[in-house]
Formats: structure tokens, sequence, C-alpha cells
């Protein structure tokens, strides 16, 4: 009933897609284990000159972003259709009921009339006697179907009247739109009729590394989308980039189990939604090409943690701590629950040195006589 095809996969735009370059149609693929990943290719004039195709893109963030796009066109007039709707089968309702209660009327009429001429007619002349019988009993049957519609629409329960306040409520709603677009209720069947109801076609093409979108919707107009498209590799179960580049910095200061530890009390995921472990922080180290942490070669940059700069201060961790907290010593830590970092050459600062000797000072004197003696 309207263009592109509809398919059973699990990609939303297939036959939709329109090739900036050849104008040719774009060919949905599925690759992967179990055929879970999508990818739309222009195979160009491949069969034809044996070259390469014109555009190839993955189709998870495309589709997300064209979605993103229906739904704000939607938006605003969705619940105001569905209202609408509601007043239209309300109408129809009464109109239907109101053709019937004529059509009875009618029938009624046509039944009491069959019947004064079957009661005018001599019962001798048995013909037509036969005839008006035959008729009568036809409008009575007619006139019983008509009864039976007209009850079964009694009983057929009213699109309810809305109020003023139920309709801004069922405003308010509607500006949620996309819950019930990613509700599990919604099959991707009905996800790619909606979309089709709107779109026409989308002409794309690759720009660097950009998709550039221009959607025909069906009324006519256009909208120009540009899309950021995926790297090499790059899939829905990539590790988010800023998880990477922490582990990268991490590597140069922690073992792979301490790593771990540091990203699941920051929060951090894998790339499908899984907590952290030492293979897991091994894998992203291999696929990135992350060196292993060798053990001294913090010292070797002359960094040490808090702990080590506590021990060369001679005071306690948590006076360290404070020390860093008032910004006396200056340290860096790349996230919460990561180890802070302090250079050598910090620690040799002369207004270092005098305010951990003032704080050493300003220790209290044990209750205990004996640690007090020891302490002088």
């Amino acid at each position: 009933m309207c263009r592109g095809s509809i398919r059973q996969g699990e990609a939303l735009l297939p036959g939709l897609f329109r090739c900036a370059r050849c104008g040719r149609r774009l060919h949905i693929q599925y690759t992967g284990k179990g055929g879970n990943t999508q990818r739309y290719a222009c195979k160009g004039t491949f069969s034809a000159k044996a070259v390469n195709n014109c555009i190839g893109f993955g189709g998870m963030r495309v589709d997300r972003a064209v979605a993103r796009e229906v739904l704000d066109r939607l938006q605003p007039l969705g619940i105001e259709a569905a209202l609408a709707a509601m007043e239209a089968q309300s109408e129809q309702q009464q109109d239907k009921r109101q053709q019937i209660e004529n059509a009875v009327q009618h029938a009624q009429y046509e039944a009491a009339r069959a019947r004064r001429q079957y009661d005018a007619v001599d019962p001798d002349n048995r013909l037509v006697a036969g005839e008006l019988e035959r008729r009568w009993n036809e409008r009575l049957v007619q006139l019983r179907d008509l009864e039976t519609q007209l009850d079964s629409l009694n009983q057929t329960k009213l699109v309810p009247t809305l109020s003023a306040e139920d309709r801004s409520r069922l405003m308010a709603l509607g500006k949620d739109l996309a819950k019930a677009w990613n509700s599990p209720g919604a099959s991707i069947e009905t996800r790619k009729k909606i979309i089709r109801l709107l779109v026409k076609e989308i002409i794309v093409d690759v720009v660097d590394d950009r998709l550039e979108l221009v959607i025909h919707w069906q009324g006519g107009d256009h909208t120009e989308m540009s899309v950021k498209k995926n790297k090499v590799g790059q899939t829905r179960w990539t590790v988010e980039a800023d998880v990477v580049d922490l582990v990268r910095v991490l590597a140069r200061q922690l073992p792979d189990m301490a790593i771990a530890a540091i990203l699941n009390r920051s929060g951090k995921l894998t790339g499908r939604g899984a907590t952290w472990t030492r293979s897991h922080v091994c894998g992203l180290r291999k696929t990135n090409g992350i060196p292993v942490y060798r053990e001294g070669e913090r010292a070797e940059r002359g960094q040490v943690t808090l702990d080590e700069a506590a021990d060369i201060l001679k005071v306690s961790r948590a006076t360290a701590y404070r020390m860093v907290s008032s910004g006396v010593l200056p340290a860096e830590q790349l996230c919460p629950g990561a180890p802070w970092v302090i250079r050598l050459a910090d620690l040799q600062q002369d207004a270092v040195r005098r305010d951990a000797e003032a704080r050493r000072s300003r220790r209290p004197m044990s209750e205990n006589p004996l640690q007090n003696s020891l302490a002088l």
C-alpha cells in the first residue's frame, strides 16, 4: 500500500534509501552471528562493470536518527489525530444508529402495509392470498434483522465524550510519544508502517565520516539531516570511547584487576551491558593496542600514589588527602575511585614540606602515657 518493502528484519528503513551518487535503491544486508547486524549498501554498477559498491554503512545509528525525526514530526500532532479519530468514530456510530432506526421505521410501515393487503384479499382467491402472505413474511424477516442490528449497536460501548480537562491531559501525554514507540508492545512491523506513512524516500550519501540525508516526506516537504557514521569495526557492542580513554590512562597506573574495580565503582559497563572483570579489561586492551601495566613504570615517570606520598612526607594518609583537598599538594585523579597521582617533583617543594611539618607538629598527643613517652 506504500512505497518501500516491509520485511521481517530488525532494520526500519529497507527500501526507502536511494543512493545520491547513482540514484539506485540501497539493499539491506544482515550479517554477524544470528544475522543481527544490519547494513545498507548500494551495489551501483557492480554487476555490470565489476566496480566497487557506491556507498555502504551500518544501519543501527541511522535508523535511530530517522525514527527520532519521525517522532519529532508526529509528537505535536499525534494526540490531536487520535482525538479527531475518536470524535469521527463517535459521529459514525451516531450516523449508523440513525440510519438503522430510520430503516426500522420504514420496515415497520412496509410490514403493516403488507398485513393490511393480506387482510383485505378474498380468502377464496388462494393464489393472491398466498403471494401476499409471502410478501408479508419477507417484510417481517427484514424488520426482525434490522431490530437485531439496532439492539446489537445499542449494546456496543460508545466512544466516551472527553471533557476539556481530559483533552488537556491527553495532549500532555502526547509529548512523551517516544515512550510509546519504544514500548515492548510496539512491534517492528508497526514501526515500519508508521515510518512509511510519513516518509516517501531518503536520499543518502557518505561524506567523510558522516551520512548526509535528505528525507522526502509524503506531503512533499524535505528535511536535511547529518548523521555520524560508525567507524570501521564499530558496532552496537563497541565500548564507549570515554571508557577506552580511561582504560588507556589507568593502564599506566594499575593492573587489570584494579582497573576493573575502578570501572565498576564508576558505574561503567561493557559494550554488552555487563560489569567489568580482569578478562574484560585485558580484552579491551588487546583490541585497542594498550600495553599492560609494568611494575615500576610509574616510578620511572616520577609519579607516586597518595599512600606513597604520605610515607615520603611522614604523615598519615588522611593528612596527605587533606593536603590534596586544600590545594597545597598538587595531585590528579582521573575519576572517582581512581588513585591520586602525585609527581615526585611536587613533593620536593618547600611549601609542601613546611605544610607537612606543620601538620605533624599539630598532631594530638595520645592519651596513653607510654605512647607519649615513646613519641618524645
